[in-house]
């Protein structure tokens, strides 16, 4: 990064706060560190939003039922958008205030502790789309594509159209995330242990709840869950791309529709991982302000819209599975910071820990 592009992040990025929620130190031209942030009323108005349309189409089940469902899973999709924002600590400085705002698991595959732990690592920006060190990566290393048979590579290079990462993502990437989370329970991890026993009295509670309700169903609700899964796939399906400059690696896409509004603006990639704590609701400013800057950063990976991307891709393969240079990149593990002011029994993961994790955290982020 040049002298000037320094100045002008340091001016964007001053007295936001990092990836976790933590304060940034940045000095900034004519600004000090450390002076108070306004506080984020869109996004604990947004937290009021989703709690009250999400039990409000449950409650409408009885009368318009299928379509009920339907608007579900686009409120689950917003509701997961939002726990990416507390997670990256809005509007809250409090992780266990952040948390308290989606009180139940909406999305219901994913705890959210893991979630958060996993996408706080995923922002090492020089480990992005790494396959053993980057937790939402989805490129395979090359031996380990080698060793597979081929209904799976079928079904892996499927994945990479998006078609196939909406109706197979999901199920790829929860797969793999469960059978790495039972590898470190039965390792001893007792922060996963208790990260997922919390999440299974959050959804008993929700299943619950849900069973009380003439008219509802727990099938129908949990496909509505699957489906909401696959919706947030479109917004990762490219989101990140295999680049020798770490700065190529995120996409910029200037759509400001409705999927734009869904994803509450994290489709401005690039953006978000340069200044992760710039909140939802100023992402198109700070990317509008700075365009030419983010675009010469990313290498142009740009794109107009989410239509154009599903022109481009519904039903044509954006890459291959296996990594173009993992071989040639040196093992490294991960050095996350989180903010304290977690759970005790949710702490950061040891270092190293992330070999390889899941693919998951494409599926629920957001990210």
């Amino acid at each position: 990064m040049s002298h000037s592009e320094r100045l002008i992040m340091n001016d964007i990025s001053a007295d936001t706060p990092r990836s976790d929620g933590s304060r940034s130190v940045i000095m900034s031209r004519g600004r000090q560190s450390g002076s108070v942030r306004a506080f984020e009323w869109p996004t604990l108005f947004l937290a009021v939003v989703v709690n009250a349309l999400f039990w409000g189409f449950v409650l409408a089940v009885p009368y318009i039922g299928a379509s009920a469902y339907v608007a579900l899973a686009v409120v689950i999709a917003l509701s997961s958008s939002l726990q990416h924002e507390l997670l990256h600590g809005h509007p809250f400085r409090s992780a266990r205030l952040n948390a308290c705002l989606v009180p139940l698991p909406y999305s219901l595959f994913i705890p959210y502790w893991r979630f958060r732990a996993l996408h706080i690592a995923h922002h090492d920006d020089p480990r992005l789309t790494d396959p053993y060190e980057d937790p939402e990566s989805w490129y395979l290393h090359p031996r380990d594509w080698k060793r597979l048979g081929p209904v799976a590579k079928w079904i892996l290079q499927a994945n990479t159209t998006l078609v196939g990462r909406v109706l197979l993502g999901p199920a790829i990437g929860l797969t793999g995330f469960y059978a790495s989370d039972v590898g470190h329970i039965i390792a001893g991890r007792r922060d996963v242990l208790l990260a997922w026993m919390s999440h299974g009295i959050g959804a008993a509670i929700l299943l619950f709840i849900l069973s009380q309700i003439d008219g509802v169903s727990l099938f129908a609700f949990g496909a509505a869950c699957y489906a909401a899964h696959g919706l947030l796939c479109v917004r990762t399906y490219l989101e990140h791309q295999a680049a020798e400059d770490v700065g190529h690696r995120t996409v910029l896409i200037e759509d400001r529709g409705p999927l734009a509004w869904l994803f509450l603006f994290n489709s401005l990639h690039g953006v978000h991982h340069a200044l992760p704590g710039v909140p939802w609701y100023e992402l198109p400013r700070v990317y509008r302000q700075n365009r030419a800057l983010f675009q010469a950063r990313n290498g142009y990976y740009v794109y107009r819209s989410y239509w154009q991307i599903i022109r481009r891709y519904a039903f044509r393969s954006k890459e291959a599975v296996p990594h173009p240079f993992a071989d040639r990149q040196q093992p490294v593990s991960p050095d996350h910071t989180a903010n304290s002011d977690i759970p005790p029994w949710a702490p950061d993961q040891p270092k190293g820990s992330f070999r390889k994790a899941s693919t998951a955290v494409s599926v629920a982020s957001g990210k």
